[in-house]
């Protein structure tokens, strides 16, 4: 039997004479031994035996196999024994009687080997998956701690949860956690689902295959995604993240899809400074606070854009989707209202800053008056 096993099993082959070399040996010897001293004893207790091959199925899941070595072991022992059973009972002339029974307690111990087997194997599965998740949970929680345990501690906590360390990461802040089952995402991503503001640490945000993981968050309702970060800054993506996350739900920002943060660094800047730049925002606009609300947007709209077009009417009117008279006209009554000191070149970002402020929140939050 042992030679046949590891003539047929390449996990138990043995050539390194290594502990699987010397356990092949030492389970065949004390299996038959059990099965030749039960014989006569259809009542004896095989709980010794079962409980090694519990411990045999806990020791190939931890070494990251399947049960099939273990299997094909028992079942090549028992093809061995069945041919012995019958060669002998020519031999000897034993009854069809004890031949069957022979045959059927060999099935039913082999039946009972398999099952300790699988039921460790599961059990050691469970522990080492629950092991695995709270290794996770400890290394997702120091890639965005504040200040940060350092490359050091992360090395270590990635080795124990399993975690190819990527380049950089990239931190999704998530409006809820969906259900069980919409939790389907690629194993590299580490998932706080149940942080109060629920999110995902990304590896190589900007690496290949990042596509599938998009559509993937679309699925999982509003998200923002911070910017990318080496794998000690993860509590800075995670900020602006959240932050983004805030200015969507206030609709600031559009929420049909993920919003990078990368794609609106202006409006979150702005919005940040939301208290700032509102008290600021008389001193810088002037008249044109004193507008009604429905009067005031158009204007500062078509100035911003006015703006960030390089002073293109042209280019302004097409993105306003308005002609271009009006853009002017606009402008004409910005001057107007403010004796043209827009068109001076000093102080441009600041009243870009600002008109954003005034575009993306209406103007309603601590102006000073």
């Amino acid at each position: 039997m042992e030679r046949e096993i590891r003539d047929r099993v390449p996990e138990y082959a043995g050539a390194d004479g290594g502990d699987d070399a010397r356990g092949v040996g030492r389970t065949v010897s004390d299996t038959v031994a059990l099965f030749v001293g039960s014989a006569d004893h259809p009542d004896a207790d095989p709980r010794r035996l079962t409980d090694m091959y519990t411990r045999l199925g806990e020791q190939e899941a931890r070494q990251g196999r399947s049960l099939d070595a273990l299997r094909t072991a028992l079942r090549v022992s028992g093809q061995i024994a069945c041919r012995r059973f019958i060669k002998d009972a020519y031999r000897f002339g034993w009854s069809r009687e004890t031949l069957g029974l022979l045959t059927d307690s060999l099935f039913t111990l082999v039946a009972q080997l398999a099952d300790a087997a699988a039921q460790g194997y599961a059990r050691e599965q469970d522990r080492l998956a629950t092991e695995r998740e709270r290794c996770r949970d400890r290394l997702r929680e120091a890639l965005v701690a504040e200040p940060s345990p350092g490359p050091d501690v992360i090395a270590e906590l990635a080795a124990a949860a399993r975690w190819d360390p990527p380049g950089s990461v990239g931190l999704v802040a998530l409006e809820a956690a969906p259900p069980d089952g919409g939790r389907i995402l690629p194993p590299a991503v580490l998932t706080g689902w149940d942080s109060p503001v629920p999110y995902l640490v990304v590896p190589d945000p900007e690496g290949p295959g990042q596509d599938r993981l998009r559509a993937a968050l679309e699925r999982l309702g509003r998200a923002a995604i911070g910017p990318t970060v080496p794998l000690t800054r993860g509590a800075v993506s995670l900020r602006w993240a959240r932050h983004a996350l805030t200015l969507v739900e206030r609709g600031h920002l559009p929420g049909d899809a993920p919003v990078r943060c990368v794609d609106h660094v202006t409006a979150l800047a702005t919005l940040a400074a939301e208290e700032l730049v509102g008290v600021s925002a008389r001193t810088v606009l002037g008249p044109l606070l004193d507008l009604p609300p429905t009067r005031r947007r158009p204007l500062a709209e078509t100035l911003l854009t006015y703006l960030q077009c390089g002073d293109n009417a042209v280019t302004a009117a097409d993105r306003l989707h308005i002609h271009e008279q009006t853009v002017r006209y606009r402008l004409r009554r910005i001057a107007e209202l403010t004796g043209g000191r827009f068109s001076e070149l000093d102080g441009r970002l600041d009243l870009m800053l600002v008109l954003t402020w005034l575009v993306r929140s209406g103007g309603t939050a601590r102006e000073a008056v």
